[in-house]
């Protein structure tokens, strides 16, 4: 088994301090615009639920173990059966295109981001040390 030996590179104040500050204008961005996408992607969840309805509809008479359960005081009748299908022509769930930044995390980032910003723009070395660099690394 290969042993792996530590990584000492210099990289330079200013790219660092670039990339953190390109980094930071991308998480507000995401931040602001969650809401907006999360509603779309509950309107595609809704019109996901209609097709299914419609798709199992079509399939009721390849249904099997039909339950049904009728409730006089309010004179609703609820129906559940199995379908066993091809995945082919079962309809595609939509999927979130993006991740869910909570306010918490959102504020932590942001802080440890710009705390970073300000410390690198405050040093007089021209390149930042693989142990400053371990510590940003993951905003990178």
């Amino acid at each position: 088994m290969a042993r792996s030996k530590p990584i000492s590179v210099k990289i330079a104040t200013a790219k660092v301090i670039k990339a953190l500050e390109t980094k930071l204008a991308q998480v507000e961005a995401d931040y602001s615009k969650q809401d907006e996408k999360e509603t779309k992607f509950k309107k595609a969840q809704e019109k996901w639920q209609k097709e299914i309805g419609t798709w199992a509809m079509t399939k009721f008479s390849k249904a099997e173990n039909i339950r049904t359960n009728y409730r006089q005081w309010n004179k609703t009748l609820n129906v559940d059966f199995d379908l066993i299908t091809d995945e082919k022509d079962f309809p595609k769930e939509p999927e979130r295109d993006f991740e869910i930044i909570h306010v918490h995390t959102y504020r932590e980032m942001k802080e440890e981001i710009e705390n970073a910003i300000r410390i690198l723009k405050m040093t007089d070395e021209e390149t930042v040390s693989t142990s400053t660099y371990n510590a940003i690394a993951r905003y990178l």
